[in-house]
């Protein structure tokens, strides 16, 4: 029986699980370009996990920078069927406090500049979004997190701003009157590409400050960011470890099949490259 695979996307020192074992580096092509850096394999119980480095090793890419087609491509072209992503946000809501875990359940868009999506150049798809993130691993990471001993807040919305600049005080209060708990600047374009690649895509949401709403916390300053997501690495640590323990080998949400009635384009007109390039993807369909 084929290992289960799970991708994890996340800071670079999360790879270091204490269990992890059969280490190895893959170096993966995509018709994207390149991945944020190299893909980390190693093998945990019986579940391979796949680890990739968001900004690179040593945080090189700014969010907009971050090549999120080449980074899903990749992990589908590996076999990954889920992906958990490990962030740190900012919290917009007094009960999500710096050091609180939030699983997200819907997306605000604040971005502008980003690719998102595997499609075009001869060949048109339309998946639903209408819940972001797979339910079932969404689930099953809360749970993770319970164990863990993470306090968790098992929904939110999840505002995905541009950056690299933090909020400014008026914006944050009006992502507040829209009803959005939590402000980062990565996750969007990872669970749209997630979907039409039909993989799984949950989030663990690490909550470091109070964006700058509120002022009684003081204004964002990256040190305090970087030291409070620091003293979560260990909780994102076991929280992958006991998911791994959880996830079952069958997948029975919509994720699997999110394709199905999505690509519209006829398929004797979708152009012989644009059939190569995508056949991760595309292929059981063409």
């Amino acid at each position: 029986m084929n290992k289960q695979i799970v991708g994890v996307i996340g800071g670079s020192g999360l790879y270091q699980i204490e269990g992890l074992q059969h280490v190895r580096e893959l170096d993966v092509s995509t018709p994207f370009g390149k991945p944020s850096d190299k893909f980390i394999q190693g093998l945990l119980g019986e579940t391979v996990l796949l680890f990739l480095p968001r900004h690179g090793r040593g945080h090189r890419w700014l969010p907009t920078e971050i090549n999120f087609r080449a980074n899903i491509f990749g992990m589908k072209k590996l076999g990954v069927e889920r992906i958990i992503s490990v962030s740190a946000v900012g919290s917009l809501q007094e009960k999500i406090a710096p050091g609180h875990v939030v699983i997200p359940n819907q997306f605000i868009d604040r971005t502008t500049q980003r690719p998102s999506t595997f499609f075009g150049k001869g060949v048109v798809a339309h998946v639903s979004l209408a819940d972001p993130f797979c339910k079932e691993l969404s689930t099953e990471l809360a749970n993770a997190a319970n164990a863990a001993g993470a306090t968790i807040h098992q929904s939110g919305t999840y505002l995905c701003m541009e950056g690299p600049q933090f909020s400014t005080r008026a914006e944050s209060h009006l992502y507040r009157n829209w009803g959005a708990d939590i402000i980062g600047m990565t996750n969007l374009q990872e669970a749209k590409l997630a979907r039409e690649a039909e993989i799984c895509f949950a989030t663990l949401a690490l909550a470091t400050d109070y964006d700058c709403w509120n002022e009684s916390a003081g204004d964002v300053e990256i040190d305090h960011v970087l030291a409070v997501l620091q003293q979560n690495v260990d909780l994102a640590k076991r929280t992958i470890r006991e998911a791994i323990k959880t996830i079952s080998d069958a997948r029975t949400c919509g994720c699997a099949s999110a394709l199905k009635a999505a690509i519209i384009t006829e398929k004797s007109k979708i152009p012989k490259k644009v059939r190569r390039d995508l056949r991760p993807i595309i292929g059981k369909y063409l």
